[in-house]
């Protein structure tokens, strides 16, 4: 494995509760805002709450969490606080609040990936099976609750990036091999014919980088893992009309295990990383310049998630501390901390944090703008709003 994801697990799960303000007022589900007013400053401060909400039917790191046309959120995979690999699945429903079982993967599943096609059905593709890395892939079809069998990649691959493209294949791009190291190697699901292809290869082989899907209909490819171990600040594009990747200009630092999040004005904030010189930082990527420049964030993280709210600022939440420990390795400790990064002002700015400290849980937006975060080696679950 990669010094990337040489990391030490610190099992330390802290509960955390935020406190309203004396005289804050009351706020609707959904609204992903609680409101109090500082009568000495003459200001109202807006401020998001973490409430509670169920379990899943089972503990889950490093799942996958897929919002469905329906509004459910089909939860998959994983592995579970005894560090076996999981072929369960659950579905949460927002109108209940509640997750329940649904059909099981044909294989079990940990770093893996899950795409909502054109015609309703997940994709779920690769990852690795607690002993190997996979090359199978299977369909989830809401409507029978099931999962079946497709036909299997070019590559068995984990720890990938799959996204679909705008003329509904899904790319599937670079991973590990446990047994060959980092890939450089991309293919394509069709959905109509049910099949993979090869593509061009990327310029670098990477693992645990990102894949944002740009208004142009090109396709971000950053940072992650090569294939000598080290972390990478460079990044690509795949234009799906050429079926190429060119490079672009390159991250400020390297980073592995972070985020990538379109925002409104079709720029990518890049939150965190494991890596040393990426802890606590951020930058935009610019498309138009095809250029990085650095911000800031309020907390070092890395394992954690983004999500682009309706309002059009960014929801940071959880993942790891990290701090460097011996022999070089990371370290990380969860944490339940999270910001908001605001576009219009180009700054983040701490929220409420979460009911409990996560690494690796799942975010979804939701259908009615509140955000559904999951797992992160426990069966927990909490919405932010």
């Amino acid at each position: 494995m990669s010094n990337c994801l040489r990391f030490v697990f610190v099992k330390s799960v802290v509960l955390s509760m935020f406190v309203i303000p004396a005289g804050a007022a009351g706020c609707g589900r959904g609204s992903g805002l609680r409101s109090s007013t500082a009568a000495d400053a003459g200001s109202t401060v807006l401020q998001g709450i973490f409430v509670p909400m169920g379990s899943m039917t089972v503990a889950r790191e490093y799942h996958t969490a897929t919002l469905l046309p329906s509004g459910k959120v089909l939860i998959a995979g994983g592995d579970d606080v005894s560090f076996t690999t999981l072929a369960s699945a659950e579905l949460y429903d927002p109108a209940a609040g509640t997750f329940t079982a649904t059909g099981t993967m044909t294989v079990a599943r940990e770093y893996h990936t899950a795409t909502l096609l054109p015609n309703g059905k997940v994709l779920i593709a690769g990852g690795d099976d607690g002993n190997r890395s996979l090359g199978s892939a299977e369909l989830y079809a809401s409507s029978a609750g099931t999962f079946t069998a497709t036909s299997s990649m070019t590559v068995a691959r984990e720890w990938h990036t799959a996204t679909l493209l705008p003329n509904g294949k899904v790319l599937i791009a670079g991973g590990v091999d446990v047994n060959s190291g980092a890939l450089a190697s991309a293919e394509l699901y069709a959905p109509n014919a049910g099949t993979f292809t090869p593509t061009d290869g990327m310029n670098l082989a990477r693992q645990c980088h990102t894949a944002t899907l740009l208004p142009s209909g090109k396709v971000l490819i950053a940072g992650g893992t090569g294939a000598d171990g080290s972390t990478l600040a460079s990044a690509e594009l795949y234009d799906p009309r050429a079926g190429t990747f060119t490079p672009t200009g390159s991250m400020t630092v390297a980073r592995c295990l972070y985020t990538a999040t379109l925002l409104q004005n079709g720029t990518v904030l890049v939150t965190g990383g494991s890596d040393s010189k990426s802890f606590g930082s951020a930058e935009l990527y610019d498309p138009s310049l095809g250029t990085f420049t650095p911000t800031g964030m309020t907390e070092w993280r890395a394992r954690h998630t983004a999500n682009l709210l309706p309002n059009g600022k960014v929801l940071v939440a959880g993942g790891d501390a990290w701090v460097l420990g011996g022999a070089g390795f990371a370290v990380g400790t969860p944490i339940s901390s999270a910001e908001l990064y605001d576009p219009a002002v180009g700054t983040f700015a701490a929220t409420g944090s979460m009911t409990a400290s996560r690494e690796s849980p799942t975010a979804t937006l939701l259908q009615n703008g509140t955000v559904l975060i999951a797992g992160g080696y426990l069966s927990s679950a909490e919405l932010y709003e």
